[in-house]
């Protein structure tokens, strides 16, 4: 399976990682600050030093996002959020949280660090580069500061519009929850702004593609796309958080799985169980006792042809915290895992004590029924 997301390093806890489509970001920033930018703001230079300052630009511009994320994840912490990570991808990056803010309070003080960061770097290089002007350094120094400084005022500015999910647009829900203490009209307001926002964007975009301004048309419309899509997919997130908050996962559980033995051979696995059940992962129990699970994986790893001489005990895998959960979490857990690891089945454990499995399906049937009679058909649940 194709792996879109590349892992750098981690800073203080926090997993930084790399979206494939940020490596297109990356070359397009190059491409337009070697072919465009600098040539126009200092003219006379090298080919070669034209790209250096379009490599340097586009590092900066990666270790600007990575500083105003890791804001966003310190303050989270201090609050009690658990974060998964930083990852950048092509429209910017995003501070992965388990949960949202628990308070009004958090969710300010978490979306306001960012736009305060940017506008921190952006003094900083504006300072950097004003004492390399003035200390006589190489002219591609300074003019790349300066250009982070300005990139980040930009970054700023643009985050504070009041448009869910930017960072203004988190602000402005937190004052909203504050005013009226209903989180789920807040974002519904902040959310609708950002859709708007975004179809602003669209229209600009294509304002200036047909006025001869092609790439800044193209780059509009693709962030105003993915500015409307995220506000709305927020929005639907906090209502699936709502419809399940509190729901047991005892609740969704089938509690006589279908299991196998590991003495069964790998051929009457795929042809009784596989095929039969039309599932792609089985829990595998010995004498009421649970060995591990076998999946698609570990077969599709053995030829068809050597399918007779191999056993489920000889390809069982340990269970692990990517396909089993506790009798004692929640549906909420249960479903950000699946989204997580992209497994439909989840082996339910009461300690190590095999009591059940839960589906994706049984989980999204109840989460459909749940919201068409509750949230008066707003959100629609693909299956």
């Amino acid at each position: 399976m194709f792996e879109r997301r590349i892992s750098l390093f981690s800073l203080f806890g926090f997993k930084v990682s790399l979206d494939i489509t940020w490596l297109v970001l990356a070359i397009l920033i190059v491409w337009s600050l070697a072919e465009n930018l600098f040539p126009q703001y200092y003219p006379g230079l090298g080919t070669a030093t034209y790209l250096w300052m379009g490599i340097a630009g586009a590092v900066g511009l990666f270790a600007s996002i990575v500083f105003h994320e890791f804001c966003h994840s310190i303050v989270a912490r201090y609050y009690g959020l658990l974060m998964k990570g930083i990852t950048l991808f092509i429209f910017g990056g995003v501070a992965e949280m388990e949960d949202e803010p628990q308070s009004p309070k958090v969710e300010f003080l978490m979306a306001i660090v960012g736009p305060l960061s940017s506008f921190l770097l952006s003094g900083v290089f504006y300072l950097l580069g004003t004492s390399a002007r003035n200390a006589g350094w190489p002219v591609p120094v300074s003019g790349v500061l300066s250009y982070l400084a300005g990139l980040n005022f930009i970054l700023a500015v643009f985050n504070l519009i009041p448009a869910f999910p930017l960072d203004g647009g988190r602000v402005l829900r937190s004052i909203l929850w504050g005013i009226k203490h209903n989180l789920k009209w807040a974002t519904h307001i902040a959310s609708s702004l950002g859709s708007a926002f975004g179809i602003i964007l669209m229209i600009l975009g294509v304002i200036s593609f047909i006025s001869g301004n092609i790439i800044g048309g193209i780059w509009s419309f693709l962030i105003g796309t993915f500015v409307r899509g995220a506000s709305q997919m927020s929005y639907k997130q906090m209502v699936i958080r709502k419809a399940l908050a509190g729901e047991n996962i005892r609740r969704f559980m089938k509690s006589e799985p279908v299991t196998v033995p590991s003495s069964l051979g790998i051929s009457q696995l795929v042809q009784d169980y596989f095929y039969k059940y039309h599932y792609k992962m089985f829990p595998v129990l010995d004498n009421g006792r649970i060995k591990g699970c076998i999946s698609t994986k570990e077969v599709k790893a053995i030829a068809p042809d050597q399918w007779n001489n191999y056993t489920v005990g000889d390809l069982v895998k340990p269970c692990s915290g990517e396909n089993t959960i506790s009798l004692q979490d929640d549906a909420i857990k249960a479903l950000s895992l699946m989204s997580r690891t992209s497994n439909s089945r989840l082996i339910v454990l009461d300690g190590d004590r095999l009591v059940g499995i839960v589906t994706l399906k049984d989980l999204l049937q109840f989460l459909a029924l749940k919201i068409d009679l509750e949230e008066k058909g707003e959100i629609n649940i693909p299956f």
